[in-house]
């Protein structure tokens, strides 16, 4: 796959292609990335890609016109690189956009990938948005000073899901949000010294029964996703991802916990 960026700070991408395991994604062409400098087309002197906005107002706003000709470039590139290829979307990082879930990333990791543009300042002239703009991600609800931090964001998360880039294969199986946990939280984990602090690692990951351990950490995710996410626990009870006995594990986690709550109250 290969993924396009529209940026006005390519340089920001250096350190994520050569640190990490992920750059095992980028330098065996997994994952071709190409960089385009926003201001090798536009004109002028200054080489502007900025204006202040109609109507007036704080900031300025990205033209249309520079932002057109480098997207027409990629297209000549893509279509000169390989005549057959599908014509991929173009992404705009944008606080209306739908915000970016382990399902989409899942989806963009199997897909031909995508041409990316890290808007800056204000925003983009509307008009290029209305016809060339075919996805919008967010990552949340912030604003962040550039795009750059998103796409860089997208581009780890799809990395990460190619074959022979973590040295597990199946670790990423087990990832919070990820459909082999039903979408849950992923449970905590230990490891050497077994004694820290005076803290032990919970027995049950040192008795070597599988079938308990996996039923230990089932139950781990269920509580900690109860604590720090109950909407994922609702969401996986309507879509029929819990089963009776982690229903009857959530009622009684609960009533456990409301009891302890209830003697610290009365001092017992």
């Amino acid at each position: 796959m290969r993924f396009d960026v529209i940026t006005l700070f390519p340089e920001l991408f250096a350190p994520f292609l050569s640190s990490g395991i992920n750059r095992r994604a980028f330098e065996s062409g997994a994952v071709e990335l190409k960089l385009w400098q926003l201001r090798d087309f536009s004109e002028g002197t200054y080489r502007r890609v900025d204006d202040r906005p109609f109507g007036g107002g704080p900031g300025m706003v990205m033209m249309a016109e520079p932002l057109e000709k480098c997207l027409l470039a990629i297209r000549q590139d893509r279509t000169t690189q390989n005549p057959n290829a599908a014509k991929v979307p173009v992404v705009l990082f944008s606080p209306i956009g739908q915000t970016l879930t382990h399902a989409g990333v899942e989806s963009w990791s199997q897909s031909d990938g995508a041409i990316l543009i890290c808007g800056r300042y204000e925003g983009l002239d509307q008009r290029f948005i209305d016809a060339h703009v075919d996805v919008q991600i967010s990552l949340g609800d912030f604003v962040l000073s550039g795009g750059e931090i998103a796409a860089i964001a997208l581009l780890d998360a799809v990395a990460r899901l190619q074959p022979g880039v973590l040295n597990d294969e199946g670790s990423h199986q087990m990832d919070s949000f990820n459909p082999a946990l039903d979408g849950l939280l992923d449970c905590g984990h230990y490891t050497r010294p077994e004694t820290w602090h005076g803290e032990t690692v919970p027995p049950i990951l040192m008795s070597g029964h599988h079938a308990d351990i996996a039923k230990w950490r089932r139950q781990q995710s269920l509580i900690l996703t109860q604590k720090h996410r109950p909407d994922l626990i609702e969401t996986a009870r309507k879509m029929g991802k819990l089963s009776t006995q982690d229903e009857h594990f959530l009622t009684h986690s609960r009533l456990t916990d409301l009891d302890r709550s209830e003697e610290r109250r009365v001092g017992k």
